[in-house]
Protein backbone atom coordinates (compact mmCIF):
# COMPACT_ATOMS: atom_id res chain seq x y z
CA UNK A 1 0.00 0.00 0.00
CA UNK A 2 1.36 3.63 -0.72
CA UNK A 3 1.58 5.78 2.44
CA UNK A 4 -0.18 8.82 2.46
CA UNK A 5 -1.02 11.17 4.58
CA UNK A 6 -3.35 14.27 4.97
CA UNK A 7 -1.26 17.56 6.52
CA UNK A 8 -0.64 21.46 6.31
CA UNK A 9 1.89 23.33 4.70
CA UNK A 10 3.49 25.58 7.68
CA UNK A 11 6.32 27.60 6.07
CA UNK A 12 9.74 27.13 5.07
CA UNK A 13 13.16 27.16 7.18
CA UNK A 14 16.17 25.74 7.09
CA UNK A 15 18.29 22.84 8.39
CA UNK A 16 21.94 21.19 8.53
CA UNK A 17 22.39 17.75 6.96
CA UNK A 18 24.67 15.54 8.74
CA UNK A 19 27.43 16.75 6.10
CA UNK A 20 26.74 20.42 7.96
CA UNK A 21 25.18 21.49 4.38
CA UNK A 22 22.44 23.38 4.46
CA UNK A 23 19.34 22.61 2.63
CA UNK A 24 16.15 24.39 2.67
CA UNK A 25 13.17 22.52 3.71
CA UNK A 26 9.10 22.95 4.05
CA UNK A 27 7.10 22.22 7.21
CA UNK A 28 4.49 20.23 7.01
CA UNK A 29 2.03 19.20 9.88
CA UNK A 30 1.31 15.44 8.33
CA UNK A 31 -1.48 13.58 10.47
CA UNK A 32 -2.45 12.39 12.37
CA UNK A 33 -5.14 10.96 10.41
CA UNK A 34 -7.79 8.43 11.60
CA UNK A 35 -9.14 5.87 9.14
CA UNK A 36 -12.64 6.78 8.69
CA UNK A 37 -14.34 4.42 6.21
CA UNK A 38 -12.86 1.00 4.53
CA UNK A 39 -14.25 0.31 1.09
CA UNK A 40 -13.79 -3.18 -0.84
CA UNK A 41 -14.35 -4.46 -4.10
CA UNK A 42 -17.17 -6.82 -2.16
CA UNK A 43 -19.33 -3.51 -0.39
CA UNK A 44 -18.63 -0.48 -2.68
CA UNK A 45 -16.94 -1.88 -6.07
CA UNK A 46 -13.74 -0.99 -5.57
CA UNK A 47 -10.61 -0.76 -2.93
CA UNK A 48 -9.86 2.36 -1.03
CA UNK A 49 -9.51 4.15 2.24
CA UNK A 50 -10.89 7.11 3.66
CA UNK A 51 -8.89 9.18 5.98
CA UNK A 52 -9.54 12.22 7.67
CA UNK A 53 -7.54 15.25 9.00
CA UNK A 54 -7.87 18.23 11.95
CA UNK A 55 -11.05 18.54 13.49
CA UNK A 56 -13.89 21.13 13.66
CA UNK A 57 -16.83 22.42 15.67
CA UNK A 58 -19.95 20.22 15.82
CA UNK A 59 -21.60 23.61 15.24
CA UNK A 60 -20.68 24.42 12.18
CA UNK A 61 -20.31 20.22 10.54
CA UNK A 62 -23.71 18.86 9.54
CA UNK A 63 -25.35 16.21 11.48
CA UNK A 64 -24.44 13.81 8.39
CA UNK A 65 -20.53 14.54 8.94
CA UNK A 66 -20.77 13.97 12.55
CA UNK A 67 -22.57 11.04 12.15
CA UNK A 68 -20.24 9.44 9.68
CA UNK A 69 -17.20 10.16 12.46
CA UNK A 70 -19.13 8.73 15.23
CA UNK A 71 -19.39 5.51 12.66
CA UNK A 72 -16.19 5.37 12.96
CA UNK A 73 -15.38 5.78 16.47
CA UNK A 74 -14.33 9.60 16.44
CA UNK A 75 -15.57 11.75 18.95
CA UNK A 76 -14.80 14.89 16.77
CA UNK A 77 -15.59 15.28 13.06
CA UNK A 78 -12.23 15.78 10.66
CA UNK A 79 -11.89 19.22 9.07
CA UNK A 80 -11.21 17.45 6.08
CA UNK A 81 -11.69 13.86 4.41
CA UNK A 82 -9.98 12.34 1.18
CA UNK A 83 -10.04 9.00 -0.19
CA UNK A 84 -6.77 6.56 -1.22
CA UNK A 85 -7.91 4.09 -3.88
CA UNK A 86 -6.03 0.60 -3.59
CA UNK A 87 -5.21 -1.88 -6.08
CA UNK A 88 -5.79 -4.64 -3.33
CA UNK A 89 -8.02 -5.15 -0.24
CA UNK A 90 -7.29 -2.32 2.27
CA UNK A 91 -5.17 -4.04 5.63
CA UNK A 92 -6.16 -1.28 7.42
CA UNK A 93 -9.16 -1.21 9.66
CA UNK A 94 -11.87 1.47 10.59
CA UNK A 95 -10.19 3.54 13.72
CA UNK A 96 -6.78 2.81 12.80
CA UNK A 97 -4.89 5.80 13.60
CA UNK A 98 -1.99 7.13 10.67
CA UNK A 99 1.04 9.06 11.67
CA UNK A 100 3.82 10.69 10.49
CA UNK A 101 6.06 7.59 11.20
CA UNK A 102 4.22 6.37 8.12
CA UNK A 103 7.49 7.80 6.36
CA UNK A 104 11.04 7.67 6.75
CA UNK A 105 14.09 9.57 6.81
CA UNK A 106 15.43 9.70 3.74
CA UNK A 107 12.23 8.44 1.45
CA UNK A 108 11.15 9.83 -1.68
CA UNK A 109 7.71 11.39 -1.65
CA UNK A 110 5.20 13.59 -3.68
CA UNK A 111 3.12 16.51 -2.50
CA UNK A 112 -0.25 17.43 -3.89
CA UNK A 113 -1.25 20.88 -3.50
CA UNK A 114 -3.62 24.43 -4.34
CA UNK A 115 -0.93 26.68 -5.77
CA UNK A 116 -1.47 30.19 -4.72
CA UNK A 117 -4.06 32.51 -6.61
CA UNK A 118 -2.32 35.64 -8.64
CA UNK A 119 -5.89 36.53 -10.32
CA UNK A 120 -5.99 37.71 -13.66
CA UNK A 121 -3.01 38.24 -15.48
CA UNK A 122 -1.36 39.26 -18.63
CA UNK A 123 0.76 36.94 -20.35
CA UNK A 124 4.32 38.41 -19.49
CA UNK A 125 3.63 37.53 -16.21
CA UNK A 126 1.34 34.30 -16.50
CA UNK A 127 3.82 32.32 -19.43
CA UNK A 128 6.96 34.72 -19.79
CA UNK A 129 6.60 36.27 -22.89
CA UNK A 130 9.05 38.46 -24.63
CA UNK A 131 6.47 41.84 -24.85
CA UNK A 132 7.02 44.33 -27.45
CA UNK A 133 9.34 47.31 -27.53
CA UNK A 134 9.26 49.33 -24.73
CA UNK A 135 10.41 52.70 -25.94
CA UNK A 136 7.55 55.71 -26.01
CA UNK A 137 5.17 55.49 -28.80
CA UNK A 138 5.04 51.83 -29.69
CA UNK A 139 1.52 50.97 -27.62
CA UNK A 140 3.06 48.03 -27.56
CA UNK A 141 4.72 47.23 -23.89
CA UNK A 142 3.36 43.85 -22.56
CA UNK A 143 1.17 42.75 -25.30
CA UNK A 144 0.68 39.25 -26.58
CA UNK A 145 1.14 39.97 -30.39
CA UNK A 146 -0.70 38.99 -33.24
CA UNK A 147 -3.29 36.12 -32.52
CA UNK A 148 -4.93 35.00 -35.54
CA UNK A 149 -5.38 36.77 -38.47
CA UNK A 150 -7.93 38.00 -41.50
CA UNK A 151 -7.74 35.42 -43.74
CA UNK A 152 -5.35 32.25 -43.15
CA UNK A 153 -5.97 30.82 -40.93
CA UNK A 154 -8.31 33.28 -39.99
CA UNK A 155 -8.96 32.31 -36.38
CA UNK A 156 -7.35 32.25 -33.26
CA UNK A 157 -5.10 28.52 -32.75
CA UNK A 158 -6.04 26.34 -29.94
CA UNK A 159 -3.84 26.74 -26.84
CA UNK A 160 -2.90 30.02 -27.88
CA UNK A 161 -1.34 31.71 -24.92
CA UNK A 162 -3.77 34.30 -22.93
CA UNK A 163 -4.20 36.91 -20.55
CA UNK A 164 -6.10 35.08 -18.06
CA UNK A 165 -6.82 33.68 -14.33
CA UNK A 166 -3.35 32.56 -12.85
CA UNK A 167 -2.62 30.41 -9.70
CA UNK A 168 -5.34 28.34 -7.94
CA UNK A 169 -4.76 25.02 -9.59
CA UNK A 170 -4.00 21.17 -8.11
CA UNK A 171 -0.22 20.87 -8.65
CA UNK A 172 1.77 17.71 -7.55
CA UNK A 173 5.59 18.60 -7.25
CA UNK A 174 7.27 14.59 -7.36
CA UNK A 175 10.14 13.62 -6.16
CA UNK A 176 10.83 15.03 -3.02
CA UNK A 177 13.04 14.26 -0.11
CA UNK A 178 11.85 13.66 3.61
CA UNK A 179 15.02 15.65 5.27
CA UNK A 180 13.67 15.15 9.29
CA UNK A 181 10.42 13.92 10.88
CA UNK A 182 9.71 15.30 14.17
CA UNK A 183 7.38 12.52 15.50
CA UNK A 184 6.28 14.19 18.81
CA UNK A 185 5.32 17.46 16.77
CA UNK A 186 3.67 15.40 14.00
CA UNK A 187 5.90 16.93 11.54
CA UNK A 188 7.97 16.13 8.30
CA UNK A 189 10.64 18.06 7.21
CA UNK A 190 10.58 18.16 3.28
CA UNK A 191 13.32 19.29 0.98
CA UNK A 192 12.57 22.12 -1.13
CA UNK A 193 8.98 24.15 -1.78
CA UNK A 194 5.73 22.34 -2.30
CA UNK A 195 2.40 24.17 -3.80
CA UNK A 196 0.34 26.65 -1.47
CA UNK A 197 0.75 29.35 1.16
CA UNK A 198 1.27 28.83 4.62
CA UNK A 199 -1.75 27.05 6.69
CA UNK A 200 -2.86 25.32 3.27
CA UNK A 201 -4.21 21.78 3.20
CA UNK A 202 -1.76 19.04 1.37
CA UNK A 203 -1.72 15.48 0.51
CA UNK A 204 1.62 13.36 1.20
CA UNK A 205 2.52 10.45 -0.52
CA UNK A 206 5.25 7.68 -1.33
CA UNK A 207 6.56 8.97 -4.63
CA UNK A 208 5.16 7.22 -7.49
CA UNK A 209 7.98 7.12 -9.83
CA UNK A 210 11.45 6.63 -9.64
CA UNK A 211 11.10 3.66 -7.26
CA UNK A 212 12.59 0.34 -6.88
CA UNK A 213 11.24 -2.20 -8.82
CA UNK A 214 9.89 -5.12 -6.54
CA UNK A 215 10.92 -8.70 -7.80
Amino acid sequence: MTSTLLGKKLGMTQVYDAQNVLIPVTVVEAGPCPVVQVKTVETDGYNAVQIGFSTKKAKNTPKAEQNHAKKAGLDETPRVLSEIRLDEAPALKVGDVLTVETFKEGETIDVIGITKGKGFQGVQFRFKTAGGPAAHGSMFHRRIGSVGMRQTPGRVWKNQKMPGHMGGVRRTVQNLSVVKILPEKNLLLVKGAIPGANGDDVIVRTATKGQPKQA
